[in-house]
């Protein structure tokens, strides 16, 4: 029996500040997009780049930690998983989406721009990992 692997790992900054709502059965979910830049030089030695965006979904513990620490333009690592989403909006009109639903998340960089004058990096995974942090175990 073969296994498969859809593992996403990403390093990019928050495009805005994260959105967070609840289920109807009460689970918090939270989104929020994340830029990843790359730059490389072509064969005649011009300079190029290019940005890449991504949807991110958290759930639980996750969704609340990334909508109470993540703020727009905060340079963040995300783990997680592929998953494609498709609707049909009021019109009729199927829609796809494809987006990361993260498992761990990491802020990272200098939140002078955020915040506090503190540099800080806190790795925080998901209650589906069996892990959690009380308020008073955060760095900052």
């Amino acid at each position: 029996m073969s296994r498969g692997l859809n593992k996403v790992q990403i390093i990019g900054h928050l495009g805005k500040d994260p959105e967070m709502r609840y289920t109807p059965s009460g689970k918090p979910v939270t989104t929020f997009s994340v830029a990843v830049s790359r730059s490389w030089n072509s064969a005649d030695g011009e300079r190029h780049s290019e940005t890449e965006w991504f949807n991110v979904v958290a759930w639980g513990n996750l969704a609340e930690i990334c909508k109470q620490y993540l703020v727009k333009g905060q340079q963040v690592f995300v783990e997680g998983r592929l998953q494609t989403r498709r609707w049909d909006d009021k019109e009729g009109q199927k829609h796809t989406s494809v987006e990361i639903v993260a498992n761990e998340m990491m802020m990272l960089g200098d939140r002078r721009d955020a915040n506090n004058n503190h540099t800080q990096e806190a790795d925080l995974s998901s209650a589906e990992n069996g892990s959690s942090m009380a308020e008073d175990e955060f760095p900052f």
